[in-house]
């Protein structure tokens, strides 16, 4: 799923940040994802800002919910 969510969130050029807990992540980079140590129902949440936002947020929370790209 970090793998799908980065590659996601690359076609977007708002910056993306996941976080989880007390940790962070760029939404755009593999390994910054997976530092985040989040596990399969894990609460992830997500902050969107720049000029495409309002269309990457609900890009976002649309993959997310169709279990991170699988169901498209």
């Amino acid at each position: 799923p970090a793998g799908r969510l980065a590659t996601f969130a690359k076609q977007f050029s708002s910056q993306i940040k996941v976080s989880h807990g007390d940790k962070e992540a760029d939404g755009k980079r593999l390994l910054s994802l997976m530092s985040l140590g989040a596990t399969a129902g894990a609460e992830l949440k997500f902050r969107v800002a720049g000029e495409d936002e309002e269309e990457a947020a609900s890009a976002l929370q649309t993959f997310c919910q169709d279990d991170w790209g699988q169901k498209a």
